[in-house]
């Protein structure tokens, strides 16, 4: 499979080789330009327990909305040989990815993980009370993205599609076309076109769907309540939850890669430093020290 998405070119000349940050409950994982990997934030579980980790390409971090009882999270990176580690809370055997191969992305939501293999097949393993790891018979495909409750999967062609929960409409994606990246939240799934433009849907009980005059986009992220996207001047948009400031970046500049926690955002610098607003409450926001 060989795909590169027009928001892939254009962010090339300016991204730096490490991009992989993943934002999860209360923890934040970022993937050193050598390949190993760091932590911070809460570890109770063991979803930092990364330091071992070495020659990988890409991690994610397991994803959930605020309530008191979902704290426990889980972690999964990539290896350069396409096989995929795991760390973390494992309830329902989230992390169990040790055999897989031939994998060349990865995502991880509430209690699973999904991986996207390079004949664009998808697998899937975990919580699968809603159908959300119903995956296996997925073709094609060139990007994943995993919610609580809901899988997407984008197509070579720019199509998308969706299995899992669909009590607010986070599935009804059936009209969407020239997607070139797939971001998703709590109940919300987003979409980048390939002009720049983002589509939505899903709960908008904070407005994190409102992005409908968004253009210049390059990239998306979407956290729990909230969605962020990345312009082609590397300044950030956000829209939805604002509680704990998760959404107050309009004076970041020079950004080349976002992601979104819980109720946390993350940014890269062309620089290799990160920026960080939100809940810090463990720590998941202390990451003004690293480095590439």
């Amino acid at each position: 499979m060989d795909y590169t998405s027009p928001v892939e070119a254009a962010l090339k000349e300016k991204r730096p080789k490490y991009t992989a940050i993943a934002a999860g409950r209360r923890h934040t994982i970022g993937l050193r330009s050598d390949g190993t990997v760091t932590a911070v934030g809460d570890n109770k579980v063991g979803q930092c327990d990364v330091n071992g980790w070495s020659d990988m390409v890409a991690v994610a971090a397991g994803n959930v909305h605020m309530a008191t009882n979902t704290g426990n999270a889980h972690t999964i990176g990539l290896t350069s040989q396409g096989t995929v580690v795991a760390v973390g809370w494992n309830i329902h055997n989230q992390c169990e990815v040790n055999e897989w191969q031939d994998i060349v992305a990865i995502a991880a939501g509430w209690r699973r993980s999904v991986g996207l293999k390079s004949d664009g097949a998808v697998i899937a393993v975990g919580r699968n009370n809603e159908g959300q790891c119903e995956v296996s018979s997925w073709r094609d495909m060139v990007a994943v993205a995993a919610g609580d409750w809901h899988t997407v999967g984008l197509r070579s062609d720019g199509t998308v599609t969706i299995v899992g929960n669909n009590q607010y409409g986070q599935c009804d994606i059936s009209d969407w076309s020239d997607i070139v990246e797939v971001a998703a939240g709590y109940l919300h799934t987003v979409g980048l076109t390939s002009d720049g433009k983002v589509v939505a849907v899903g709960r908008n009980k904070h407005g994190q769907c409102e992005v409908n005059d968004w253009c210049g986009i390059v990239a998306i992220a979407a956290g729990s309540n909230h969605t962020i996207g990345l312009q082609s001047d590397g300044t950030v948009v956000a829209v939805g939850w604002n509680k704990y400031d998760q959404c107050n970046v309009g004076d970041w500049s020079d950004i080349v890669a976002i992601a979104a926690g819980c109720a946390h955002t993350l940014g890269i610098k062309s620089d290799g430093t990160m920026v960080a607003v939100g809940d810090n409450e463990y720590g998941q926001c202390d990451v003004s020290s690293w480095r590439g």
